[in-house]
């Protein structure tokens, strides 16, 4: 079947939940939801898009297999059942596709397999090449070998890393609702339906995501808005549907293209983040739309005209997560959504400030550190954290502490980044005088001591004989005042010793502390997801 006039060719990942495929009480494939999916997915190749899904229920599967009445709390047990229904689920989807002379391919992936950058380039490039053969890839969690996904059961982020991965231009998560609703519509009659969702930080304060989804599946609504998350900071625009309509994709596709080929019309946001670099008017931009208030349903109508679309399609029921218009690239999106952090790196507010720029090109220099929480190797994932006083008992008296910036035994002197901010260098070195110019200090100073619960087993810093002596200045803080917040992650150019070495000092002492500089900035392809307050 020809493609619609102006609908151009879309990479499109679907999510199908174990309560869409195998029924809840007695563990029989729904062969009436597979089969329309299945031509959902033939028909939207004909169309020339292309199309992968994410399929669970390779343990619902297994439980019908080997008559176990309910899902067994037990790993093992579990990964038992995944390696039986894994291959029984792989052999249901060929048997239907077959029917219809569509080939597929499985794939299988842990975070093990993504969290390695050539294991996760490998699998980009396969998931290109299938894609470009006419094949449809169906994807699980390895469940026989996953921990993570058995414990926390989302297979909704692992179809947002994939869209993410394959710069997807759609991600449909089909659950057995028809979107994002203000309350759990099961039990609430009043329940509203979201339309549009521009942000989901907003979002999560206006909406019950307390809803854990059907005995057989391990996600809930939760784990839908963490993929939404996911996918729309990559550029990717995701959907929440039913998935006893899988005809609706279609629906949902024409209705935002429309829109797409607009220039009037409200939801210009709807647009791919990959496309699309100006962002439209935040006053078109809704946090919250409902289908029962007049004013939501202006927010998403548009308004006909001789040279747009002729008749106005109806609205199918979803809700659409709107995308980036400056989506991540793909290296921060894998530092930031694939990898375990390692350790952390502790930074002061002028580096957080400078951070949260764009322009700063999310590089991190020593002198914008402070501390060093935990041990990692360079080119390991760590999180970038910052320090906040702890609350106090209101009958104690806090003393005063100046800031970074005011305090000048703290403060020190300053280094610029890129941009031309300035950061403030908080443990500014000294240098000891020599006896003449080519003499060498032999004696070593002591230093003072780190804080024990940063990096206790790097208490001192010593010096070889023939390097010059580097004195800190006293902190002047005591690490019991401050917690430590997650603003943002990275990956580490040097390991947890080389930067509690070098933290707070000007780059040009890199080389002279560690004795080689790969790099001017300690850590590199750092995301912030927490601005400064």
């Amino acid at each position: 079947m020809a493609r619609p006039r102006n609908i151009p060719s879309q990479t499109i990942v679907i999510k199908l939940g174990s309560s869409s495929i195998v029924h809840e009480t007695t563990h029989q494939p729904l062969l009436s939801t597979l089969s329309a999916v299945v031509e959902s997915v033939v028909h939207l190749r004909e169309q020339g898009h292309k199309v992968v899904l994410v399929s669970s229920g390779a343990i619902a599967v297994g439980l019908k297999r080997m008559e176990v009445p309910s899902r067994p709390k037990g790993l093992s047990k579990k990964q038992a059942l995944a390696a039986i229904g894994q291959g029984r689920l792989i052999a249901l989807w060929d048997n239907l596709f077959g029917q219809l002379g569509q080939p597929i391919a499985q794939i299988l992936l842990t975070r093990g397999d993504i969290s390695d950058r050539t294991r996760y380039l490998n699998a980009v490039n396969t998931f290109k090449e299938l894609l470009s053969m006419g094949v449809v890839p169906i994807v699980n969690e390895n469940d026989t070998v996953s921990v993570s996904e058995i414990k926390f059961g989302d297979n909704d982020t692992l179809s947002a890393i994939t869209s993410s991965m394959i710069h997807a231009d759609y991600l449909f998560l089909l659950t057995d609702v028809d979107g994002l609703y203000s309350s759990n519509p099961r039990k609430d009659p009043n329940a509203a339906r979201i339309e549009v969702v521009s942000s989901i930080a907003s979002i999560r304060s206006q909406v019950s995501t307390t809803t854990l989804g059907s005995s057989l599946g391990t996600g809930g609504m939760e784990t839908k808005l963490i993929a939404a998350e996911i996918a729309t900071a990559a550029g990717v625009t995701a959907i929440i549907t039913s998935s006893k309509d899988p005809n609706n994709i279609f629906k949902i596709i024409e209705y935002n293209a429309q829109f797409k080929s607009g220039t009037n019309t409200p939801l210009t946001g709807l647009q791919s983040g990959r496309s699309s670099p100006e962002p439209p008017p935040k006053s078109l931009q809704p946090a919250l739309s409902t289908d029962s208030t007049p004013s939501s349903e202006a927010s998403i109508t548009p308004t006909p005209s001789a040279d747009s679309v002729p008749s106005p399609l109806t609205r199918p029921p979803h809700t659409v997560f709107v995308p980036s218009v400056l989506p991540l690239r793909d290296l921060k999106s894998w530092t930031t959504h694939t990898l375990f952090p390692s350790g952390s790196v502790v930074i002061d507010a002028g580096a957080h400030r400078v951070l949260s720029k764009r322009e700063s090109g999310g590089r991190l220099l020593a002198a914008g550190v402070i501390g060093v929480r935990g041990a990692f190797a360079s080119g390991q994932a760590v999180r970038i954290v910052i320090r906040k006083d702890r609350p106090v008992d209101s009958d104690e008296e806090k003393p005063e502490a100046a800031s970074d910036l005011e305090n000048p035994v703290s403060a020190g002197t300053r280094t610029s980044y890129p941009d031309g901010s300035l950061a403030t260098e908080p443990n500014t070195p000294e240098i000891n005088p020599a006896a003449s110019l080519s003499s060498s200090i032999s004696s070593i100073a002591t230093m003072e001591p780190l804080d024990e619960e940063m990096t206790p087993s790097l208490s001192l810093k010593t010096l070889p004989d023939e390097d010059v002596v580097v004195i800190e200045r006293e902190n002047g803080s005591d690490v019991a005042d401050w917690e430590l917040e997650e603003v943002g992650r990275g990956l580490a150019n040097y390991n947890s010793a080389q930067i509690d070495r070098v933290k707070g000092l000007r780059s040009s002492y890199i080389p002279q502390l560690l004795g080689y500089a790969d790099s001017e900035y300690v850590v590199e392809n750092i995301t912030i997801r927490v601005p400064p307050s």
